[in-house]
C-alpha cells in the first residue's frame, strides 16, 4: 500500500465495517476524506500509518454475549492488545497523526444508580470497567510522544441498521415489547447520526484531549425508553422482560450491561461547544424510525 502524504487527508480506521465505522466512512468520504482501512486480525506494519491525517481505533471483539472465561479473555485482548499495538507504532511514526480517536465505553463507570456522571468521574469496579480502564491507558505511548488523543466514552448508540435499537425492532412491532427488569436503571444513549456528528467535532477541535462522553445530554429510565419506542411504533409497551430471564440466558453479561445503568453527561462535547442534532430520545427515534412504521 501507498503511504500517504502529508496533504492527502487521509484517515486510517479500525473497525470500519461496523455499524459506527460504517457510518463515519460514508461521512468522511462524503467530505472528501480517503478511508484507510485497518485489519485488526494481522499485525500492524507502521509504514501504512505515516503521513495520515487521524486514525480512528474503534475494533473490538462483541460485547453482547454470554461472558465465559474465554469470551472475557477475547473482549480484553481484543481491544488492550489492539490499542498497545497501534500505539507503540504510532509512537514510532516520523509523520504522525493530528489525532487519535479510541474507542472506550461508557462501561467505565460501572452501575452507579442514579449518580450523575462526567468525563471526571470515578472508573467503576466490575469487568467492564477495568476492560476500559486499560483500554484508555493502553494509549499512553501515543500521548508520550506528542500525539493528541481522546477516548470516547461511548453510550448505547441508537440505529436502526444495529445495536440495541435494531434487536428491540421486532418484539416492539410485535407488540412484545416492554421494560427491561426493574425498568429503572438509567440508559445514556446518543443518535447515530450525533455520534459520528460528534466524533467530527473531536477531530476539528484540538483543544478536545482525553476522555469525551459520547451520550445525548439526557440520559432516562429504561421504563421510559421502551414508552417512548412504543410511541413511536405507534405500539403498546407493557410487556417487561424478567430480569431473571436475562440472567438465565446471559449470566453476568446481563448483570453488567442490560440490567446495570450509567446516567453519563457529556461534559466535554458540551463545553467544547458541540450542539447535538438529536438531544432528545423522541427526535432521536423520528430519525432513525423515519422509514420502519
Amino acid at each position: 500500500m501507498a503511504t500517504p502524504s502529508a496533504d492527502t487527508r487521509t484517515v486510517a480506521i479500525t473497525g470500519a465495517s461496523g455499524m459506527i465505522g460504517s457510518a463515519l466512512t460514508v461521512q468522511l468520504r462524503s467530505e472528501g476524506f480517503s478511508i484507510c482501512p485497518l485489519p485488526h486480525s494481522r499485525p500492524l506494519d507502521p509504514a501504512t500509518l505515516e503521513g495520515l491525517d487521524a486514525i480512528v481505533h474503534l475494533a473490538g471483539a462483541p460485547i453482547a454475549q454470554r461472558w465465559t472465561s474465554s469470551t472475557k479473555r477475547e473482549i480484553r485482548d481484543s481491544r488492550i492488545n489492539g490499542t498497545s499495538a497501534l500505539a507503540r507504532a504510532v509512537a514510532s511514526l516520523t509523520h504522525k497523526p493530528r489525532v487519535v480517536i479510541s474507542g472506550s465505553a461508557i462501561g467505565y463507570y460501572g452501575n452507579r444508580g442514579d449518580e450523575q456522571l462526567d468525563e471526571r468521574s470515578a472508573p467503576g469496579q466490575d469487568f467492564l470497567a477495568q476492560v476500559c480502564r486499560e483500554w484508555e491507558a493502553a494509549t499512553q505511548p501515543m500521548t508520550d510522544a506528542g500525539v493528541r488523543v481522546a477516548h470516547i466514552r461511548t453510550g448505547i448508540v441508537l440505529s436502526r441498521h444495529g445495536g440495541a435499537l435494531a434487536k428491540l425492532l421486532t418484539p416492539f412491532q410485535l407488540g412484545a415489547g416492554g421494560p427491561i427488569g426493574s425498568g429503572t436503571q438509567w440508559m445514556s444513549w446518543i443518535s447515530l447520526h450525533d455520534q459520528v456528528r460528534a466524533m467530527r467535532h473531536i477531530m476539528n477541535t484540538d483543544a478536545i484531549t482525553g476522555a469525551v462522553n459520547l451520550t445525548a445530554p439526557e440520559a432516562v429510565r429504561n421504563v421510559d425508553f421502551a414508552h417512548a419506542l412504543g410511541r413511536a411504533l405507534h405500539r403498546p409497551s407493557i410487556v417487561p422482560v424478567p430480569a431473571f430471564a436475562l440472567e438465565l440466558l446471559f449470566g453476568e453479561m446481563a448483570r453488567a450491561t442490560i440490567l446495570a445503568g450509567q446516567r453519563v453527561a457529556p461534559g466535554v462535547l458540551l463545553q467544547s461547544g458541540f450542539a447535538f442534532d438529536d438531544p432528545t430520545l423522541e427526535r432521536a427515534l423520528v430519525r432513525e424510525l423515519e422509514f420502519v412504521n
